[in-house]
């Protein structure tokens, strides 16, 4: 007497299909399909990402030259402070 047998099973079924119908129970399974597919894309999301990625591109930007910084003589002498 532990588990439902065929007929059990089937009257089940109906009083189930009679209480809700069956737009709704197919508009609840398709939730559930639903749902089902929304935690798989999230237990994939985490796995996605590659172990090792490639190393970030640097891009170098032309260098002009600089100019000749102007060189002052030091003062020594008479005048000066120093």
């Amino acid at each position: 007497m532990g588990a439902l047998s065929l007929p059990h099973l089937i009257i089940l079924a109906l009083v189930v299909l009679i209480l809700f119908g069956r737009g709704r129970i197919s508009e609840m399974m398709g939730d559930f399909g639903k749902g089902i597919k929304s935690f798989k894309q999230g237990m994939n999301e985490g796995t996605e990402t590659p172990l090792v990625q490639p190393p970030a591109q640097i891009q170098q930007q032309p260098v002009a030259p600089a100019a000749p910084a102007a060189v002052q003589p030091e003062q020594t002498g008479p005048g000066s402070n120093a």
